[in-house]
């Protein structure tokens, strides 16, 4: 039985981070220029992926090695010298004393998600009707990467741009697949699966308006937990808005709370 401890934290903060690592060294391979970069600090990995990218944050912090002053120092410097943001996902088991020392430094908490976990389990067969999940092709990138703009800048046209960028990127990540949910051969959903030391993170999971409620969710979910299986996964990982509906639709689907993360972003910018 998996119990929700440090040791379980660790898993799931490192295979996060390892999922953003990838992120960053693909933005490099395909964007020279961007100067994506990552380092390892105290214990916890560091990421810049740009100056507006939800990418560009920490994780592990405190987890791995305790919280200190100069570990601190160090990974403000990396993100400041960039000109970005210093913010950091912090799971609650790096303790008081690694948040006290952050909210001394003037940190605030600015996010909170609900980080969820759950035994991976080869699903049984099911007949999918007119709904086909498959890992997408070599030649495919720009397809997914087009489902899953429209999917998740719905409401916000602004962001269809910025988000095939972040699409492209995401498929060419190494050792992360990239999946679509077809019905009668129409893409309608998108989904991408990371996997690090047995641990399987499912994100970007994605549908287009004119095709929700449809089932390709559950057949995308269904299939990328196929996948972590035949892969050799045994924990799968889930993250999403505390109390928000994408929290209730993996609760339903079997997945726990681990534990509630604040995001904590430095006030007082300055080298």
């Amino acid at each position: 039985m998996l119990f929700s401890d440090i040791a379980l934290s660790r898993r799931l903060e490192r295979a996060e981070g390892h999922a953003c690592v990838q992120f960053a060294e693909a933005r490099r391979r395909l964007f020279p220029d961007s100067g994506a970069e990552w380092m390892e600090c105290g214990g916890a990995v560091a990421v810049f992926d740009g100056i507006e990218s939800p990418v560009t944050q920490t994780f592990g912090l405190g987890i791995f090695e305790e919280l200190s002053e100069a570990s601190l120092d160090a990974i403000e410097r990396f993100f400041l010298e960039r000109g970005a943001h210093v913010d950091h996902e912090v799971s609650p088991l790096a303790g008081v004393a690694a948040l006290s020392l952050l909210c001394a430094r003037e940190y605030r908490p600015i996010e909170i998600s609900s980080v969820m976990y759950r035994g991976v389990e080869n699903p049984p067969a099911e007949d999918g009707g007119r709904i086909r999940v498959r890992v997408t092709g070599p030649d495919e990138p720009r397809v997914w990467a087009e489902v899953s703009a429209k999917g998740w800048a719905r409401g916000n046209p602004d962001l269809l741009e910025f988000m095939q960028q972040f699409g492209a990127i995401s498929s060419a990540r190494e050792r992360s697949p990239c999946f679509l949910a077809e019905i009668d051969g129409q893409p309608g959903a998108a989904g991408v699966l990371s996997i690090d030391n047995g641990v399987a993170l499912f994100a970007g999971a994605a549908t287009v308006p004119e095709m929700r409620r449809r089932g390709l969710q559950g057949a995308l979910l269904r299939e990328r937990m196929r996948y972590a299986f035949d892969h050799g996964c045994d924990l799968a990982m889930m993250v999403a808005e505390a109390g928000g509906e994408s929290q209730r639709n993996a609760e339903r689907k079997g997945f726990r709370i681990a534990y509630t993360r604040t995001k904590w972003r430095l006030i007082k910018r300055g080298i």
